[in-house]
């Protein structure tokens, strides 16, 4: 291949990735994230007619909530994912689930984006949920921008909104819009960087709501700091959007900032470098599983985010955990249910992989190099359930189940040492009602739950005799998780604190951080 065909080839790769946009939306529940997102996709063109998740009948029929449990309980409670064009730039939109019971999910999907669109309830503010998806951000230095929503219902001050979203997260605000008039009043935004007023309806300048709209922008631009882009980048200033996701004000202003200044595929850290979008060689992550996105045909897909270079259709890629090769006979790019094949993906795109079990959440894929990506870990779970089968013909069924949900990431799965029933570790309560619903509707099994006499899980390791020497000694409290590694489960808090006495040698991780396999 000669240097100008390289040239070409390197130039090509640079501005494909520059038109990648790939970001997640997160919020406390019933801020109108799942709302958002449905009218972020119409205004992109992607879809006919936005369901937002309190509307009836069919408008009730939201496209990135496709699962039952979703739309029966107008929640989110996985990570939907959706690829459109807009503005010159392709979008990969990432639904995260709103509950709390669903924070690892979340956490894990945070490894996959670029930037977050963080909704925040016009009256009620920062709330409980929204921090805590805000300090994950912080964490992994995830640029944010703030779409402050229903502003067409009673709202507190908009300058107030402001002032609690800097001090609550100790973050810059800097207004990128905004409102023109108040609850039922509330017509649209004015645009502070492009001097642009979007209204739906014509509006004189003599309107009362156009000149308070006037007086309070000369107020907001003596008294708050303008867009700064490098502070942008960095994580320390939010630009803060007003609107109406419902009544669909203020949308196009918040997917035309993404296209003007929206961050581009932001390199990943691994356990030997840290990998550039820009690179040539190809690298991609997985984090997340879906199972039975397709009942008919008891599908497993993984959604990798490409983190360097140029995914074409029938590569052969490295499996760095295993060593082995995954040929990528039908890479697919999703919009919620629906899906296409992807002929070729860039860094920054998220692509499903159809496979049957071969990869794993936390998984690094490469041509070659022998790298991991780090940041995408399991955590020990808060309540422990035992699994009680109602139908005992249906025991071979019941592992398949649990195995297959459990890499997906529904429950963790740990089988005792001694031979009982299995059980399951969760978040939260919903998880479990997730888990009973998915068993019945994917796999036609019907389970209940039993109190275990265990409060804590956590992950055994150190020098290899010593593992194997406290397993045997621990037979009755000990289990293997999903992928066979020895889980210790303990009583209380104060039977934990002993073991760890009485094993200083040994490390109980709350932890565990997905990595290559070694030969036993």
């Amino acid at each position: 291949m000669s240097d100008q065909t390289l040239h070409h080839a390197g130039a090509t790769l640079g501005a494909e990735i520059a038109r990648r946009r790939t970001f997640a939306i997160i919020s406390h529940p019933d801020a109108g994230k799942t709302t958002l997102t449905e009218r972020l996709l119409r205004a992109g063109g992607a879809i006919q007619l936005a369901g937002n998740v309190r509307a009836k009948g069919e408008r009730r029929r939201t496209r990135s909530d496709w699962m039952g449990i979703e739309r029966d309980r107008g929640i989110s409670v996985v990570t939907s994912v959706m690829t459109f064009e807009y503005g010159g730039c392709v979008f990969n939109l990432l639904d995260t689930p709103g509950h709390e019971d669903f924070s690892e999910d979340t956490y894990r999907t945070l490894t996959a984006v670029d930037s977050a669109v963080m909704v925040i309830d016009a009256a009620k503010g920062i709330e409980a949920r929204t921090r805590k998806l805000f300090e994950i951000c912080r964490m992994r230095d995830i640029p944010i921008l703030t779409f402050i929503n229903k502003m067409d219902r009673e709202a507190r001050d908009p300058i107030e909104l402001l002032d609690e979203v800097a001090s609550t997260l100790a973050l810059d605000t800097a207004p990128a819009t905004w409102p023109i008039g108040r609850a039922n009043q509330f017509i649209g935004t004015y645009d502070l960087r492009t001097r642009e007023i979007h209204t739906t309806e014509a509006v004189e300048q003599s309107d009362p709501r156009m000149i308070a709209m006037a007086e309070e922008i000369d107020l907001v631009r003596s008294a708050l700091p303008e867009f700064d882009r490098e502070g942008f980048d960095a994580g320390h200033l939010t630009p803060v959007f007003f609107g109406s996701a419902i009544r669909e004000i203020g949308v196009l202003d918040l997917l035309d900032a993404l296209v003007a200044f929206g961050p581009t595929p932001r390199a990943q850290p691994a356990d030997t470098r840290v990998v550039q979008s820009g690179e040539a060689s190809l690298t991609a992550l997985v984090f997340k599983i879906q199972a039975n996105m397709d009942p008919n045909h008891r599908d497993r897909i993984a959604f990798a985010r490409v983190c360097s270079g140029r995914l074409v259709r029938g590569m052969r890629l490295r499996q760095v955990r295993t060593g082995k090769l995954i040929p990528l006979h039908a890479p697919q790019f999703f919009f919620a249910r629906d899906r296409q094949i992807a002929e070729e993906a860039y860094a920054g795109d998220v692509v499903g992989i159809p496979n049957h079990g071969t990869l794993r959440i936390g998984d690094t894929l490469t041509e070659s190099e022998d790298l991991q990506f780090v940041g995408v870990p399991y955590f020990a779970p808060e309540i422990l359930r035992r699994v009680r089968l109602d139908d005992a013909m249906k025991a071979k069924k019941l592992r398949q189940a649990l195995q297959e949900l459990a890499e997906e990431g529904v429950v963790q799965l740990f089988r005792p040492q001694d031979g009982s029933q299995p059980i399951v570790g969760v978040v939260g309560t919903l998880q479990l009602d997730v888990l009973v619903a998915r068993m019945g509707a994917e796999y036609g099994v019907g389970i209940g739950f039993e109190p275990v006499p265990y409060s804590l899980a956590r992950w055994v390791s150190g020098e290899k005799l010593a593992v194997e020497r406290f397993v045997g000694e621990n037979r009755s409290a000990m289990a293997d998780d999903v992928d066979g590694d020895p889980v210790f489960l303990a009583s209380s808090a104060f039977m934990m604190k002993r073991t760890v006495e009485l094993h200083p040698g040994l490390g109980f991780r709350d932890i565990k951080d997905v990595r290559p396999e070694t030969a036993a």
